[in-house]
Protein backbone atom coordinates (compact mmCIF):
# COMPACT_ATOMS: atom_id res chain seq x y z
CA UNK A 1 0.00 0.00 0.00
CA UNK A 2 1.25 3.40 -0.89
CA UNK A 3 2.43 5.75 1.94
CA UNK A 4 1.28 8.83 -0.54
CA UNK A 5 -1.60 10.88 0.26
CA UNK A 6 -3.75 11.98 -2.76
CA UNK A 7 -3.84 15.99 -2.83
CA UNK A 8 -7.15 17.83 -4.11
CA UNK A 9 -6.67 21.36 -4.37
CA UNK A 10 -9.17 23.54 -2.82
CA UNK A 11 -9.83 26.80 -4.48
CA UNK A 12 -8.73 29.68 -2.72
CA UNK A 13 -10.79 32.46 -2.09
CA UNK A 14 -9.96 36.02 -3.06
CA UNK A 15 -9.04 38.54 -1.03
CA UNK A 16 -9.66 42.25 -1.94
CA UNK A 17 -6.23 44.42 -2.16
CA UNK A 18 -6.21 48.35 -2.16
CA UNK A 19 -5.72 50.49 -4.79
CA UNK A 20 -5.54 53.71 -5.62
CA UNK A 21 -8.18 53.64 -8.81
CA UNK A 22 -11.53 53.77 -7.02
CA UNK A 23 -12.91 52.74 -10.36
CA UNK A 24 -11.30 49.59 -10.32
CA UNK A 25 -13.25 48.57 -7.12
CA UNK A 26 -16.36 46.81 -8.90
CA UNK A 27 -14.55 44.99 -11.25
CA UNK A 28 -12.41 43.68 -8.36
CA UNK A 29 -15.27 42.87 -5.90
CA UNK A 30 -17.22 41.07 -8.80
CA UNK A 31 -14.44 38.78 -9.31
CA UNK A 32 -13.90 38.25 -5.70
CA UNK A 33 -17.38 37.21 -5.91
CA UNK A 34 -17.94 34.93 -8.33
CA UNK A 35 -14.44 33.38 -7.25
CA UNK A 36 -16.23 33.02 -3.91
CA UNK A 37 -19.20 31.49 -5.26
CA UNK A 38 -16.78 28.99 -7.64
CA UNK A 39 -14.79 27.77 -4.58
CA UNK A 40 -18.37 27.34 -2.46
CA UNK A 41 -19.43 25.17 -4.88
CA UNK A 42 -16.08 23.02 -5.92
CA UNK A 43 -14.42 23.03 -2.34
CA UNK A 44 -17.04 20.33 -1.03
CA UNK A 45 -16.70 18.53 -3.89
CA UNK A 46 -12.78 18.11 -3.60
CA UNK A 47 -13.39 17.25 0.26
CA UNK A 48 -15.69 14.70 -0.37
CA UNK A 49 -13.36 13.41 -3.25
CA UNK A 50 -10.73 13.13 -0.10
CA UNK A 51 -13.41 11.79 2.17
CA UNK A 52 -13.77 9.15 0.14
CA UNK A 53 -10.05 8.11 -1.05
CA UNK A 54 -9.33 7.91 2.61
CA UNK A 55 -12.48 5.55 3.27
CA UNK A 56 -10.78 3.67 0.19
CA UNK A 57 -7.55 3.34 2.14
CA UNK A 58 -9.54 2.49 5.40
CA UNK A 59 -10.76 -0.35 3.70
CA UNK A 60 -8.08 -1.34 1.84
CA UNK A 61 -6.17 -1.39 5.68
CA UNK A 62 -8.49 -3.87 6.88
CA UNK A 63 -8.41 -6.26 4.41
CA UNK A 64 -11.84 -5.24 2.96
CA UNK A 65 -10.39 -5.49 -0.70
CA UNK A 66 -14.09 -5.37 -2.32
CA UNK A 67 -15.00 -2.49 -0.77
CA UNK A 68 -11.76 -0.35 -1.38
CA UNK A 69 -12.18 -1.52 -5.06
CA UNK A 70 -15.39 0.06 -5.25
CA UNK A 71 -14.61 3.42 -3.36
CA UNK A 72 -11.60 3.77 -5.54
CA UNK A 73 -13.64 2.56 -8.86
CA UNK A 74 -16.17 5.23 -7.87
CA UNK A 75 -13.50 8.12 -7.58
CA UNK A 76 -12.27 7.03 -11.24
CA UNK A 77 -15.96 7.01 -12.57
CA UNK A 78 -16.35 10.74 -10.75
CA UNK A 79 -13.13 12.14 -13.27
CA UNK A 80 -10.43 12.21 -10.18
CA UNK A 81 -7.64 10.35 -12.26
CA UNK A 82 -4.07 10.38 -10.47
CA UNK A 83 -1.21 7.89 -10.35
CA UNK A 84 -2.04 7.28 -6.67
CA UNK A 85 -5.47 6.21 -7.11
CA UNK A 86 -5.13 4.25 -10.06
CA UNK A 87 -1.87 2.59 -7.75
CA UNK A 88 -3.96 1.76 -4.68
CA UNK A 89 -6.55 0.34 -6.92
CA UNK A 90 -4.04 -1.77 -8.18
CA UNK A 91 -2.83 -2.97 -4.91
CA UNK A 92 -6.68 -3.78 -4.35
CA UNK A 93 -6.96 -6.08 -6.89
CA UNK A 94 -3.69 -7.68 -6.46
CA UNK A 95 -4.77 -8.36 -2.92
CA UNK A 96 -8.13 -9.83 -3.89
CA UNK A 97 -5.88 -11.92 -6.71
CA UNK A 98 -7.57 -9.66 -10.08
CA UNK A 99 -4.05 -9.53 -11.35
CA UNK A 100 -5.49 -8.67 -14.83
CA UNK A 101 -7.23 -5.97 -13.23
CA UNK A 102 -4.37 -5.11 -11.17
CA UNK A 103 -1.59 -5.09 -14.41
CA UNK A 104 -4.49 -2.53 -15.91
CA UNK A 105 -4.33 -0.19 -12.80
CA UNK A 106 -0.63 -0.39 -12.83
CA UNK A 107 -0.33 0.61 -15.85
CA UNK A 108 -2.99 3.31 -16.00
CA UNK A 109 -0.90 4.90 -13.28
CA UNK A 110 2.79 4.91 -14.85
CA UNK A 111 0.85 6.37 -18.42
CA UNK A 112 -0.02 9.68 -15.45
CA UNK A 113 3.63 9.27 -13.94
CA UNK A 114 6.17 7.39 -15.92
CA UNK A 115 8.84 7.39 -12.55
CA UNK A 116 6.41 6.58 -10.14
CA UNK A 117 8.77 3.60 -8.66
CA UNK A 118 5.96 1.71 -6.28
CA UNK A 119 3.79 1.26 -9.17
CA UNK A 120 6.55 0.01 -11.38
CA UNK A 121 7.76 -2.29 -8.90
CA UNK A 122 4.68 -4.16 -8.15
CA UNK A 123 3.54 -4.00 -11.72
CA UNK A 124 6.34 -6.45 -12.33
CA UNK A 125 5.59 -8.54 -9.35
CA UNK A 126 2.04 -9.02 -10.72
CA UNK A 127 3.33 -9.87 -14.28
CA UNK A 128 5.06 -12.76 -12.65
CA UNK A 129 2.12 -13.89 -10.61
CA UNK A 130 0.31 -14.42 -13.52
CA UNK A 131 2.85 -14.91 -16.07
CA UNK A 132 1.68 -12.14 -17.95
CA UNK A 133 2.79 -11.72 -21.76
CA UNK A 134 4.30 -8.60 -22.75
CA UNK A 135 4.37 -6.53 -26.15
CA UNK A 136 7.39 -6.54 -28.06
CA UNK A 137 8.63 -2.66 -28.34
CA UNK A 138 10.46 -1.51 -30.88
CA UNK A 139 14.35 0.21 -30.20
CA UNK A 140 13.29 3.93 -30.95
CA UNK A 141 10.31 3.34 -28.34
CA UNK A 142 12.78 2.05 -25.72
CA UNK A 143 15.00 4.50 -25.81
CA UNK A 144 12.26 7.28 -25.95
CA UNK A 145 10.66 6.16 -22.88
CA UNK A 146 12.61 8.43 -20.81
CA UNK A 147 10.24 11.47 -21.25
CA UNK A 148 6.25 11.14 -21.43
CA UNK A 149 4.04 11.77 -24.91
CA UNK A 150 3.05 15.50 -22.35
CA UNK A 151 6.91 16.40 -21.59
CA UNK A 152 7.18 15.63 -25.51
CA UNK A 153 4.87 18.24 -26.28
CA UNK A 154 6.10 20.75 -24.31
CA UNK A 155 9.27 20.66 -25.83
CA UNK A 156 7.71 20.58 -29.07
CA UNK A 157 5.86 23.70 -28.41
CA UNK A 158 8.92 25.46 -26.45
CA UNK A 159 11.24 24.26 -29.43
CA UNK A 160 7.93 25.80 -32.05
CA UNK A 161 8.67 29.20 -30.39
CA UNK A 162 11.50 29.30 -30.25
CA UNK A 163 12.51 28.40 -33.84
CA UNK A 164 9.49 31.45 -34.68
CA UNK A 165 11.56 33.84 -32.73
CA UNK A 166 14.58 33.57 -34.14
CA UNK A 167 13.26 33.75 -37.40
CA UNK A 168 11.75 37.15 -36.63
CA UNK A 169 15.18 37.74 -35.39
CA UNK A 170 16.88 36.82 -38.53
CA UNK A 171 14.33 39.04 -40.59
CA UNK A 172 14.54 42.20 -38.72
CA UNK A 173 18.20 41.89 -37.75
CA UNK A 174 21.26 44.42 -39.73
CA UNK A 175 23.00 41.10 -40.40
CA UNK A 176 22.76 38.16 -39.58
CA UNK A 177 23.98 36.13 -36.27
CA UNK A 178 26.07 33.43 -36.40
CA UNK A 179 24.23 32.64 -32.43
CA UNK A 180 20.85 32.93 -34.20
CA UNK A 181 21.44 30.82 -36.41
CA UNK A 182 22.80 28.18 -34.39
CA UNK A 183 19.69 28.63 -32.26
CA UNK A 184 17.76 28.13 -35.31
CA UNK A 185 19.14 25.11 -36.45
CA UNK A 186 18.73 23.67 -32.57
CA UNK A 187 15.35 24.43 -31.98
CA UNK A 188 14.29 23.03 -35.80
CA UNK A 189 16.36 19.68 -34.70
CA UNK A 190 14.57 19.65 -31.15
CA UNK A 191 11.42 19.92 -32.75
CA UNK A 192 11.41 17.34 -35.42
CA UNK A 193 12.76 15.00 -32.44
CA UNK A 194 10.00 15.63 -30.35
CA UNK A 195 7.39 15.76 -33.07
CA UNK A 196 8.66 11.97 -34.06
CA UNK A 197 9.18 10.69 -30.55
CA UNK A 198 5.40 12.14 -29.88
CA UNK A 199 4.45 9.73 -33.08
CA UNK A 200 6.08 6.98 -31.90
CA UNK A 201 5.37 6.76 -28.42
CA UNK A 202 1.51 7.27 -29.40
CA UNK A 203 1.29 4.32 -32.11
CA UNK A 204 3.81 2.49 -30.68
CA UNK A 205 3.41 -0.78 -28.53
CA UNK A 206 2.70 1.07 -25.54
CA UNK A 207 0.34 3.78 -27.28
CA UNK A 208 -3.14 4.55 -26.81
CA UNK A 209 -4.28 1.53 -28.49
CA UNK A 210 -2.43 -0.49 -25.91
CA UNK A 211 -4.78 -2.60 -23.76
CA UNK A 212 -4.85 -5.44 -20.89
CA UNK A 213 -6.47 -8.88 -20.96
CA UNK A 214 -8.47 -8.87 -17.87
CA UNK A 215 -10.29 -11.45 -18.78
CA UNK A 216 -9.52 -15.33 -17.95
CA UNK A 217 -9.15 -18.10 -20.33
CA UNK A 218 -8.64 -15.53 -22.81
CA UNK A 219 -7.74 -17.45 -26.65
CA UNK A 220 -6.61 -15.13 -29.26
CA UNK A 221 -8.44 -16.69 -32.58
CA UNK A 222 -8.09 -16.89 -36.10
CA UNK A 223 -11.43 -15.66 -37.15
CA UNK A 224 -14.50 -14.11 -34.93
CA UNK A 225 -15.79 -17.36 -33.63
CA UNK A 226 -15.37 -19.28 -30.46
CA UNK A 227 -15.06 -22.41 -32.72
CA UNK A 228 -11.91 -20.87 -34.60
CA UNK A 229 -8.49 -22.37 -34.16
CA UNK A 230 -6.80 -20.41 -31.43
CA UNK A 231 -3.39 -18.42 -32.22
CA UNK A 232 -2.26 -17.67 -28.52
CA UNK A 233 -3.15 -18.16 -25.15
CA UNK A 234 -3.58 -15.16 -23.03
CA UNK A 235 -3.01 -14.97 -19.34
CA UNK A 236 -4.24 -12.38 -17.05
CA UNK A 237 -2.55 -9.17 -17.64
CA UNK A 238 -1.24 -9.55 -20.82
CA UNK A 239 -0.64 -6.52 -23.44
CA UNK A 240 -2.20 -6.52 -26.88
CA UNK A 241 -2.95 -3.84 -29.17
CA UNK A 242 -6.21 -3.21 -30.53
CA UNK A 243 -6.19 -2.49 -34.44
CA UNK A 244 -9.67 -2.74 -35.00
CA UNK A 245 -13.23 -3.84 -33.78
CA UNK A 246 -15.75 -6.06 -35.17
CA UNK A 247 -18.84 -6.49 -33.59
CA UNK A 248 -18.22 -7.90 -29.94
CA UNK A 249 -14.26 -9.01 -31.01
CA UNK A 250 -11.35 -7.00 -31.44
CA UNK A 251 -9.07 -7.55 -34.11
CA UNK A 252 -4.90 -7.03 -31.86
CA UNK A 253 -1.51 -7.13 -32.06
CA UNK A 254 -0.48 -9.97 -29.70
CA UNK A 255 2.71 -10.88 -27.91
CA UNK A 256 5.82 -12.45 -30.47
CA UNK A 257 4.55 -10.65 -33.25
CA UNK A 258 1.06 -12.58 -33.57
CA UNK A 259 -2.19 -11.04 -34.75
CA UNK A 260 -5.60 -12.63 -33.74
CA UNK A 261 -9.30 -11.89 -32.51
CA UNK A 262 -10.22 -11.71 -28.78
CA UNK A 263 -13.71 -11.02 -27.48
CA UNK A 264 -13.73 -7.13 -26.90
CA UNK A 265 -15.23 -7.98 -23.20
CA UNK A 266 -11.85 -9.29 -22.25
CA UNK A 267 -9.54 -6.74 -22.42
CA UNK A 268 -9.37 -2.93 -21.42
CA UNK A 269 -7.72 -0.10 -22.91
CA UNK A 270 -5.01 1.68 -20.49
CA UNK A 271 -6.00 5.31 -21.18
CA UNK A 272 -9.36 5.85 -20.23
Amino acid sequence: MSTRENSFASVPVCEILQTSKRGRLPYILAFCCATFAVSVVISPVFAQSDAEFAKANQDYAQNNFKEAISGYETLVRSGQWSANIFYNLGNAYFRAGDFGRAILNYERALALEPHHPEATANLQIARDEARALEMQQSWPERYLQFASINQYVITAAVAFWLGLFCVVGLIFARRRSATIIALLTFSLLLFVIAILAIYELDHGSKGRALAIVTGRNVQARLATADTANSVLALPPGSEVKILSTRGDWVYAALPNNLCGWIPAKSAEQVQL
